[in-house]
């Protein structure tokens, strides 16, 4: 579904899904720019980036030892980070919430694909949608152009 969002003053056109797993949005931006602008995302809130996973260099250069001819992604790579205050916070409320620290947003674009797809894997209900709603503020400010 199209949908014009409001982030930073800017008007931009993005593809929005909710899945029970996962919220993503689908623009049409270079995978480099949006890289960019989540990283700046991350860092403008003052959090530090633990580790950037390169999930689909990874399946490519294991693509034929383990037996596959598909090429999953042009590039994909998963931010991992956290927020002490948020953690705290969610942990306090309920310590089973250690399990979604660190917190991940993904970056993905398809072969022969030009829209770039951003997410993260959707939060339970209660004390962890503040969690959500502030990886949903990322991935926004991450896509504004």
């Amino acid at each position: 579904m199209k949908r014009i969002m409001l982030a930073a003053g800017l008007v931009i056109a993005a593809s929005v899904a909710v899945a029970e797993t996962a919220v993503t949005y689908t623009v049409d931006q270079e995978f480099d720019d949006v890289t960019f602008g989540l990283e700046s995302a991350i860092t403008d809130r003052g959090l530090v980036i633990d580790a950037v996973s390169y999930v689909g260099d990874m399946l490519e250069r294991t693509r034929a030892d383990v037996g596959s001819d598909v090429t999953l992604f042009e590039q994909a790579r998963v931010y991992s980070f956290c927020s002490a205050s948020l953690s705290r916070k969610v942990m306090e409320a309920d310590p089973m919430n250690l399990q979604f620290c660190p917190y991940d947003i993904f970056v993905m674009q398809k072969p022969g694909e030009d829209m770039t797809t951003i997410g993260f894997r959707a939060m339970p209900d209660g004390v962890m949608q503040e969690v959500q709603t502030m990886l949903d503020q990322i991935v926004q400010d991450a896509i504004a152009d």
